[in-house]
């Protein structure tokens, strides 16, 4: 069984609401509720580590704020210190070997089998994370002042775009995430950190339905997915339990 952790301390500078993005509803429920319930209801999930912003009062009134599997903790200011905060909160029994999965809180479209795709590596010793490869034709951009050119075009063939799950070995995450911030850099995914230490984590293709939650625009595409596929009756629904 395996724990996963949720940093849900930011705001989503893209997302231009007031609420923060994880909170915006989709139906009955808001996009943070989707998220747990689709890790929840994976059979081999045993919990998630959920990290929130100190001054954090939506998800006490959440009904899902008293499931048992969840645990919460004080985020920080950067995603990598939530991830830490979230890493010192795992029981006990989980460990330093041990695969620790980390998921976006505004990526609610996991389906259980691309869950499942990810979860059948947790024995790399560098780590898995979901990617996709980058289809469209890439461009560099030469400075001409505020209108962006074209200088060259890129060879789209050894890119790929990350998605999370990622999953590293927990000791692992927690090196390179404290080596990044003894070095001050701020790194935007777990699987940056631990490159940095030299490790090659391995590339699982995953799914464009998988969709983080970034502009607007967005939600009319994550409602219909989640319309298209609900939780299933009986054992999955009860494990999901938040929605």
């Amino acid at each position: 069984m395996t724990w996963v952790i949720v940093p849900a301390a930011g705001r989503g500078r893209r997302f231009d609401a007031d609420l923060p993005k994880q909170y915006w509803p989709i139906d009955q429920c808001c996009v943070l509720e989707h998220t747990l319930a689709r890790l929840l209801a994976h059979p081999d999930i045993a919990g998630v580590v959920l990290a929130l912003a100190s001054d954090d009062t939506r998800f006490a009134a959440l009904p899902c704020a008293t499931d048992a599997r969840i645990r919460r903790v004080d985020g920080g200011a950067e995603r990598a210190d939530s991830v830490r905060a979230a890493l010192q909160a795992l029981p006990a029994h989980v460990a330093d070997d041990d695969a620790v999965l980390v998921h976006d809180a505004a990526r609610p479209c996991l389906s259980s089998e691309l869950l499942s795709r990810l979860l059948a590596y947790q024995h790399e010793t560098s780590g898995a994370l979901l990617a996709l490869p980058v289809v469209d034709t890439l461009k560099c951009t030469a400075a001409d002042g505020d209108t962006p050119r074209a200088s060259t075009t890129v060879d789209r063939g050894r890119y790929w775009r990350a998605q999370t799950p990622q999953m590293f070995p927990r000791g692992l995450l927690q090196r390179a995430l404290a080596r990044a911030a003894a070095e001050g850099i701020v790194v935007t995914d777990e699987s940056m950190a631990v490159e940095r230490l030299g490790c090659t984590p391995r590339l699982i293709e995953g799914s464009a339905d998988n969709l983080k939650l970034t502009h607007p625009e967005d939600l009319p595409v994550i409602k219909a997915w989640l319309a298209r596929h609900p939780l299933g009756q009986g054992k999955e629904q009860e494990r999901a339990g938040c929605v």
